[in-house]
């Protein structure tokens, strides 16, 4: 469940960013602790992509199981919907995606799509660099990205681009032992299907 809440606490972390980023003075509203996060969604879990146009793929359908199981080097990995989290000061709207294995949580992949902030993709990454103090970038993947980890906790691999106009962060967060390596792969895939 650590990785569940790394990821609605990296979703509180970069509204508020974004939020500051873009010069909102709201940001008393920004973030909510993760004991207020909604209760993960009852979707099923499917790899079809709901209608709705490019950039509206649920994470699930961004990143199959299959591709989390290559990269951790373990078979059976399963996934379902995360949490959901809309988060009205900054436009930040975040979906998420858990990936398991025997009931233990492996990953968590995020996309936060921005609708009617926009806030550039670099404005993203620098505010995610300024936030983790050992945050280093990432070549190839979105119009930025980011690697860190949190406190021996979790490791995250974090990358901005605009898809339609609508700026977006996706982001893979793993147990430490996932490497930066490990972890391109994983949202390059994401990325490039969003």
């Amino acid at each position: 469940m650590r990785i569940s809440r790394a990821i609605v606490l990296f979703a509180a972390v970069i509204a508020t960013l974004s939020a500051c980023s873009s010069g909102d003075e709201k940001s008393d509203n920004a973030a909510k602790p993760a004991s207020q996060a909604p209760a993960p969604s009852a979707a099923p879990s499917s790899s079809a992509a709901p209608a709705g146009g490019a950039g509206s793929k649920e994470p699930c359908a961004l990143l199959p199981a299959e591709a989390v199981s290559k990269a951790i080097s373990i078979q059976g990995v399963t996934s379902a919907p995360g949490p959901v989290q809309d988060n009205a000061a900054n436009g930040g709207k975040v979906k998420s995606c858990v990936y398991s294995v025997g009931g233990k949580e492996v990953g968590a992949l995020a996309v936060t799509r921005f609708e009617g902030n926009k806030i550039k993709p670099a404005e993203m990454i620098a505010a995610l660099k300024k936030a983790k103090a050992n945050a280093k970038d990432v070549a190839g993947v979105g119009d930025g990205a980011v690697y860190y980890t949190d406190q021996n906790k979790t490791a995250t691999l974090a990358a901005a681009e605009l898809v339609d106009n609508v700026p977006a962060l996706v982001n893979y967060t793993g147990p430490t032992k996932m490497t930066q390596e490990m972890m391109v792969p994983l949202v390059k895939a994401a990325v490039d299907a969003n």
